[in-house]
This record gives structure tokens, C-alpha cells and sequence, in this order.
């Protein structure tokens, strides 16, 4: 599978040059493959927002380079909004930027600002609103009428009508209860699964990360510590751990259960996976007795 974002030597200053001048990002060299679903884990200040801030143009690299598609986003500035197209980035809280008189609107404005013809248009406001869970009446609805959970959705879809070859998420389901981060994040799973479409997603919650993401690349220090599958990432948690991260609850407890001497594995980070470990090391004890 092709790379659709690419970094080569990736680094980000900020106020470089003056004295207070502070290294967000250091020397990063990486690969998304196409149709990728991304965790991006990492403690506050470990360079997360800024990297993501680089992947659609908002930020331009100090030095290095960044892909996208196998281009050179800065080879020529001017087309710098070609590849905000190309990779939609949903920023924390979302929904400060709704503004239009009624969602089907505020779906729509992304695609209108692309130049498309009004049938293209509401054919996207209308798969849009379906992968997210948005029905005819909520479209007429004014987004301040919406709960929290409802304006993130409509946000979430403003971008997604844009059909982004990449759909970045930052903190998506923040500040919602845990019935609201299901809905959302289930809803990204579900237009990942239909579209094909690379997915990266930040988050503080190992629970989301374990349960969604297919990959996981950990920050720390302003640079990539660890990049490989969301399996192989949580049988590290012993270092993730110590990198001031969690992990999730039921991989903190099978760690505590190896402490305490019991044989089982320590790569376990969903229920499923554990309640499967589980019933196998029960059978293999029948079978032994």
C-alpha cells in the first residue's frame, strides 16, 4: 500500500531565531499507508497538535519535508489549498465553528468553497449527514439548537463533505459522556470502513485509541518513540508507562495479575481480546486436569 502522508526529516521551531525559541517537533521520518486508521497518542506537549497542524498546510515545516499523495506540499505555495483539500482536519471542540443559519448549510460550506455544482454539493451534504448519523429534520434545524454531542456530529460532517483523502480528528469526543464518544467514534469507524479512508486520530483516552485504531504512533519529547500496531504498542506498556502515558484499565490489570504471578499475557488492551484470553487459559486448564 502506497504512503498517502510521508515525512522526511519533519521539524517545526517555533520563534526560531529568538531567544525563547522552542522545538515542537524534531527530525521526524514516517509513513502513513492509504486507507490507514492512525491512533496518535503522547503527554501534553509532546508535539501531537503540531505534527497534525502540518499535515493540511496550517503549519509549514522549519526544515524537512512533508508528502502528501507522493507531492511535495511546499514545492510550490501557491497550491497549498489543493492539499487542505486533500487532508480535512477537525480540531478540538469542533462545534465553536458552526455559524450557518441550519446544518444542512454548515455541512455544506466546506463543498461550496470547492467550486462544485449544487447537485455534487448536496449529494455530499447528503452521505455526509448519513455516515454520521444525521437525519432529514436535524438538516433544517438551526446547529445552536443541537446538543453538544449533535454539533460535534454536524461538525465532523462539514468536513467529511469535503471527501478528505485523509480525515485528521483532534480530541473528537472531548467533553462528551461516554454514551456521546461511542456514538462519534463509532461513526468515524464507520466511514472509515465504507470510504477507505486514512484515518488519524488523537486522543487522550488509550480506551478509544485500543478500541479504534489499527496502528499507534507514540510522541514523546517532540519525537516518534514507537510506531507499529495497536497490539504491538500496548505489550510495551511497561515503557509507555514510563513515558508518563497510560494504557488502558484492562491492560493495567493482566500487568498486575503477571506481578502477581499468574501466567497470562501482558499485549491484552480491549475486553474482547481479554475475555478471549481469559476463556482460553480456563479451557487449557480443564484439559490439563
Amino acid at each position: 500500500m502506497a504512503a498517502i502522508i510521508r515525512a522526511e526529516h519533519l521539524t517545526h521551531v517555533y520563534g526560531q531565531g529568538m531567544p525563547d525559541a522552542a522545538t515542537a517537533i524534531q527530525d521526524l521520518s514516517f509513513e502513513i499507508e492509504e486507507g490507514d486508521f492512525v491512533g496518535l497518542i503522547g503527554s501534553t506537549g509532546s508535539g501531537k497538535s503540531t505534527l497534525i497542524n502540518h499535515f493540511n498546510g496550517i503549519l509549514r515545516p522549519t526544515s524537512g519535508k512533508l508528502y502528501v499523495a507522493g507531492e511535495d506540499m511546499w514545492a510550490n505555495p501557491k497550491e497549498i489549498r489543493k492539499f487542505r483539500f486533500m487532508v480535512g482536519l477537525v480540531f478540538q471542540y469542533p462545534e465553536y465553528q458552526l455559524f450557518e443559519e441550519t446544518v444542512e448549510k454548515d455541512i455544506a460550506y466546506g463543498p461550496t468553497n470547492m467550486g462544485l455544482s449544487a447537485d455534487e454539493i448536496a449529494r455530499r451534504v447528503a452521505q455526509a449527514a448519513r455516515l454520521c448519523g444525521i437525519d432529514d429534520e436535524m438538516l433544517k434545524k438551526s446547529p445552536f439548537e443541537l446538543s453538544g454531542g449533535q454539533k460535534r456530529r454536524v461538525a465532523i460532517a462539514g468536513v467529511i463533505a469535503m471527501q478528505p483523502r485523509v480525515l485528521v480528528l483532534d480530541e473528537p469526543a472531548a467533553g462528551l459522556d461516554p454514551e456521546g464518544r461511542d456514538n462519534i467514534l463509532s461513526q468515524v469507524k464507520n466511514y472509515h470502513r465504507e470510504t477507505g479512508a486514512t484515518v488519524v486520530l488523537v486522543s487522550h483516552s488509550m480506551e478509544d485509541i485500543a478500541k479504534y485504531a489499527d496502528k499507534v504512533i507514540v510522541m514523546d519529547q517532540s519525537k516518534i518513540r514507537m510506531y507499529d500496531t495497536t497490539e504491538k504498542i500496548f505489550s510495551r506498556a511497561p515503557e509507555l508507562l514510563e513515558m508518563g502515558l497510560s494504557v488502558p484499565q484492562v491492560t493495567k490489570i493482566f500487568l498486575r495479575l503477571r506481578q502477581l504471578g499468574v501466567d497470562v499475557p501482558t499485549d491484552v488492551y480491549t475486553i474482547p481480546y481479554a475475555v478471549k484470553t481469559i476463556l482460553a487459559a480456563k479451557a487449557k486448564k480443564e484439559a490439563q486436569v
